[in-house]
């Protein structure tokens, strides 16, 4: 009956899934995803992947590791889930202090936290000396019954291509995903400027899906995008979907992401989620749009350490 805190191993990878489909259904979770994040995460990042385990049955999963890519140092993050139905018996405390333990010994001197908006999960962030920062609403739409917008024709000099087009140099998304990335409303500022790991980890990463990731250009130029992400079933993510500074205000990001959205339904996919911080209301205007509702809400949270 005793609840243990261990490392994860290969073999736990489809029972992780398990776990966080359960927790987080609104992230798309894989076993593949899982192990890749572990066996190619970047050595700065101090990655470290916990499970809690009760009677043989691992009921809770932890991810933990420093945001080597941000603008400030000293940023860790960790966030426990567990199996519902087997909360409130200590697994998730212990999976969150073993991680503080980690990270403080990795260097971290901040620990962020995404904790679920209900009162449950708001109380025990808050008991562990954890306070609220920025929210995000997680977002989904029934891509199979969705009247999504017609397909649009591009304005001139305006063309959509496919991610995978780019297969032979995707160092145009890469540089593009930087730019945006950098101008996200976030607690914690990140600057991507290594294009290898980005590659490994974003590129080639096991549920990025180039074929369903739409790229505007004008007149040559990456300008916006649409990234998508998927489990290679049924359910499909916008993992971003920006638009470069010099292009804003154009419509360029809602054309990229209706035509991700109509080449997902034609691929098969029946499930469309998103996410966006609350105070980004342009893109939470283009997503209702869409037909997407609010399905969850997170807020992050910050402990400091010492």
């Amino acid at each position: 009956m005793t609840v243990i805190v261990r490392d994860f191993r290969p073999s736990d990878a489809r029972a992780w899934t398990r776990v966080r489909r359960a927790a987080v259904p609104y992230l798309v979770s894989t076993p593949e995803q899982v192990t890749h994040d572990l066996a190619h995460a970047h050595p700065d990042r101090h990655y470290r992947l916990l499970v809690a385990e009760r009677d043989g049955e691992i009921i809770g999963t932890a991810q933990a590791g420093i945001a080597h890519e941000s603008t400030e140092p000293g940023q860790g993050s960790c966030t426990p889930h567990v199996l519902p139905g087997h909360t409130g018996r200590g697994a998730g405390s212990l999976l969150l202090s073993t991680a503080e333990e980690h990270l403080a010994q990795a260097g971290a001197s901040v620990v962020h936290a995404w904790v679920l908006d209900t009162p449950r999960s708001l109380e025990f962030a808050r008991g562990r000396g954890y306070r609220p920062g920025r929210s995000a609403h997680f977002q989904h739409l029934d891509l199979a019954g969705a009247s999504l917008p017609p397909l649009q024709e591009a304005p001139a000099g305006v063309e959509l291509r496919s991610g995978a087009d780019f297969a032979d140099d995707p160092r145009p998304l890469f540089e593009a995903d930087a730019e945006v990335t950098l101008d996200e409303p976030t607690d914690v500022p990140t600057e991507l400027d290594d294009y290898e790991d980005w590659l490994t980890n974003t590129w080639r990463h096991p549920a990025f899906d180039a074929a369903l990731t739409t790229v505007v250009l004008v007149d040559g130029r990456v300008a916006a995008f649409s990234a998508a992400g998927t489990d290679g079933s049924r359910t499909y993510s916008s993992n971003m979907t920006g638009t470069l500074r010099a292009f804003r205000g154009r419509g360029l990001a809602k054309l990229a992401k209706n035509d991700s959205l109509h080449r997902a339904r034609a691929a098969g996919y029946t499930d469309a989620y998103t996410a966006n911080d609350t105070g980004n209301g342009p893109m939470l205007a283009i997503n209702k749009a869409f037909g997407y509702t609010v399905c969850a809400t997170e807020v992050r949270h910050a402990r400091t350490l010492g």
